[in-house]
């Protein structure tokens, strides 16, 4: 429980998103110690995606246990830790899709228990009765995102009950907008933005004399390091073909996969088509080439 007094000065970073990118972690966290803030606070989707799982995990779990944080789960955190149930296909279309999830539980092996204790949801309240509420998300679950073009009645929708203050990733598009008497935060992402912009994106909060305001911080990092790392990793090469996509979506800087199930999906799941010809034949629409 976060405790503020009304009227002190208080500063607190969010970050989301970080999807195994360990360059863009480190850079983010110098820029946030150098900031100084109370609290900092973890939204999900600390893994998958990308080449660094367990360091990323092992490091904001290390932070989070000296220093307090609040960590969450994502859909991601979801996602491998389903591998538990035993029940996940060997072969076929849906395996394939799925393998890249199967790497990264293969790399944390040790660390499942801590992944899977993590609450869904984060809820502070001050003395004053200002209410500060973090999930992945939405309130209508971990991938029901809240998205710039999201109309304020949507919102209302995704926010319920509405506290003071509402923080989420999710989406890798960072928005700060206030709906009724709600500031909401979506903190963007550390590890693959999706707003065309590269720059790591997390938010810091500031609240002064009551009132809390939000900016939206980017910053540049070893990008190349990143994507090499996607290879010498062995990521993209025992994740399968699908993986390619994921390493696109870092390249672009832009959400590539929900087109590939629009326009793919069907024809792959029935046989139709090869995995990899339906990846070539996609990023090939998309003008992406090298991947």
């Amino acid at each position: 429980m976060l405790v503020i007094n009304k009227g002190a000065l208080m500063k607190m970073a969010v970050l989301a998103d970080i999807h195994s990118n360990l360059a863009a972690l480190e850079t983010t966290l110098d820029h946030v110690d150098r900031w100084r803030p109370d609290q900092i606070l973890v939204g999900g989707d600390i893994i998958n995606r990308g080449p660094q799982p367990r360091v990323c995990f092992e490091l904001v779990l290390a932070r989070a246990e000296q220093e307090g944080w609040p960590l969450i789960k994502g859909n991601h955190e979801d996602y491998v830790l389903s591998y538990l149930k035993g029940d996940w296909p060997t072969s076929g279309p849906t395996y394939e899709i799925q393998l890249h999830a199967r790497w990264t539980f293969d790399q944390m092996e040790g660390l499942i228990e801590p992944l899977a204790a993590l609450p869904d949801e984060w809820e502070s309240e001050e003395t004053a009765g200002t209410q500060i509420r973090m999930v992945h998300a939405s309130m209508l679950g971990n991938r029901d995102g809240i998205f710039p073009w999201s109309t304020d009645e949507e919102l209302r929708e995704k926010i319920a009950p509405a506290p003071a203050v509402f923080l989420v990733g999710h989406t890798h598009r960072p928005l700060v907008r206030m709906v009724d008497d709600t500031l909401i935060v979506n903190v963007g992402s550390v590890g693959q933005p999706f707003d065309r912009d590269h720059r790591a994106a997390y938010a810091q909060l500031t609240l002064t004399k009551g009132a809390w305001t939000a900016d939206i911080i980017r910053l540049e990092y070893d990008r190349a390091l990143t994507e090499r790392l996607f290879h010498e990793s062995g990521y993209l090469a025992e994740s399968g073909d699908f993986a390619r996509l994921k390493l696109a979506e870092f390249r672009e800087a832009r959400s590539l996969i929900p087109g590939w199930y629009e326009a793919y999906e069907p024809a792959v799941a029935s046989g139709e088509m090869p995995m990899k010809e339906s990846i070539d034949r996609y990023l090939h629409a998309q003008e992406i080439e090298g991947v």
